[in-house]
């Protein structure tokens, strides 16, 4: 059975636990499960509009329209610098003006700047359309991660993240099936197909979600940012969950790039991406299930961390593509048990008086550790590459992600002091 062990998410200092937001509190079994099932739907066209065109952008404007590649990859950069970095500011307008309005401007912002990627002929319009899509996205993440946690229960949460990432797995797979059957079309049918599936979520949010408001007589923002920065366990918290970004981001850049070298043709990234898929698809839900019978929280966390370096680390001594495909799959399953165990504790851990700011706030780790783990990535394998070592880069990704691994570890301890 599980061990009662304290969850580090539950462990808050006493002088920054506020009541429950009243409209979390009302809210009956029948409204919350509607609301529930609304965002499943809603996270699966988000994933769907995502997944079928942002994989194409690199191929159409280096392929088609000619651009530099340093040019396309520097605009997919900025969006995603700027959507992580100003989720923070999406949470924060979401607990002043609530989580239903911030989430369907957001998705139309997207839905524009997707659409605008169907007009766009220069390196200008590509960073203009980049720059719309990223700011939807800071104004609709937070706060759909704020109605996650505010329709969930803490007994709920854990199996509704596990479900949200399996149909987000799902999603991820059938998204560029659909993005590759439209580019034989046209790109521009991708791009406004793109688009519509956000502009359905704008429809999802207004007539399904309930009106999840901002408490009564809403604090100053500076009020509810300073709970953020004096919850020392939460700051820690997305601390270290850098260096667990710093190591996940590279299935996307230094990955990739290996498996073209040890195959020799560009098919061996999608095997690769269909792998990744494919256990999420098939263990995500049972997986966890399994987890939570017999570790707490903090350790599936620290678990799927740890899993999730080593995996990497093993690359260094993978020398086919079949031994590649094996570490790929044990880092799949490291990030199966992670990414909605990451979910729940952030949740957990936030204030509910102040749940946007908190969950935006957290997004701080992505923007940072994804964006070093990227720069870093790509120029370890060509640095390691030059000075014929190539087992450096899965080194240093492995060091990274058992730090992290250790780091979180050593969280509950002095989460429980300061409680």
């Amino acid at each position: 059975m599980r061990r009662a062990v304290p969850v580090l998410a539950i462990q808050r200092r006493s002088n920054l636990r506020l009541p429950v937001p009243r409209i979390m509190t009302v809210l009956s079994d029948q409204v919350r499960k509607r609301g529930l099932n609304a965002l499943l739907v809603y996270t699966f066209l988000m994933v769907v509009g995502f997944a079928m065109l942002m994989p194409l952008v690199s191929v159409h404007f280096v392929s088609n329209a000619g651009m530099a590649a340093a040019v396309v990859g520097g605009a997919l950069a900025l969006r995603q610098i700027t959507q992580q970095g100003l989720a923070l500011v999406g949470g924060m307008l979401a607990d002043r003006f609530g989580v239903r309005p911030m989430i369907c401007l957001g998705v139309l912002l997207r839905a524009a700047g997707f659409a605008s990627l169907a007009f766009a002929d220069d390196a200008v319009m590509l960073c203009v359309a980049m720059v719309v899509s990223a700011l939807g996205g800071a104004l609709f993440e937070a706060p759909y991660q704020a109605a996650i946690a505010a329709l969930t229960t803490e007994e709920t949460r854990p199996r509704y993240y596990a479900l949200s990432n399996w149909v987000s797995g799902i999603a991820s797979t059938v998204g560029p099936l659909v993005g590759v059957a439209l580019l034989h079309v046209d790109f521009q049918m991708v791009c406004l197909a793109a688009a519509a599936c956000f502009a359905l979520n704008c429809g999802i949010a207004l007539w399904m979600l309930p009106p999840l408001a901002s408490p009564e007589a809403p604090r100053p923002m500076a009020h509810r940012l300073g709970l953020v920065t004096r919850d020392r366990p939460f700051l820690l918290f997305t601390g270290l969950m850098m260096g667990y970004w710093f190591v996940a981001v590279q299935i996307n850049i230094s990955f990739p790039l290996l498996a073209e070298r040890l195959s020799g043709n560009q098919d061996s990234v999608g095997i690769m991406f269909a792998l990744s898929a494919a256990l999420t698809v098939l263990l995500q839900y049972h997986l966890l299930r399994v987890a939570e019978k017999w570790l707490s929280t903090q350790q599936i966390l620290v678990l799927g961390v740890t899993i999730i370096a080593l995996g990497a680390g093993a690359i260094a001594l993978a020398h086919t593509f079949a031994a590649f495909l094996v570490c790929v799959a044990a880092f799949s399953i490291g990030a199966i048990l992670v990414r909605p165990t990451m979910q729940n504790l952030i949740a957990s851990m936030a204030n509910p008086q102040a749940l946007g700011t908190f969950l935006g706030f957290s997004s701080l780790s992505l923007a940072l550790g994804g964006a070093i783990g990227n720069v870093t990535g790509g120029w370890l394998v060509e640095f390691s590459g030059a000075r014929q070592w190539p087992q450096l880069p899965w080194m240093i990704f492995c060091a990274v992600g058992l730090l992290s691994a250790f780091g979180l570890f050593r969280l509950a301890p002095r989460a429980r002091e300061a409680a």
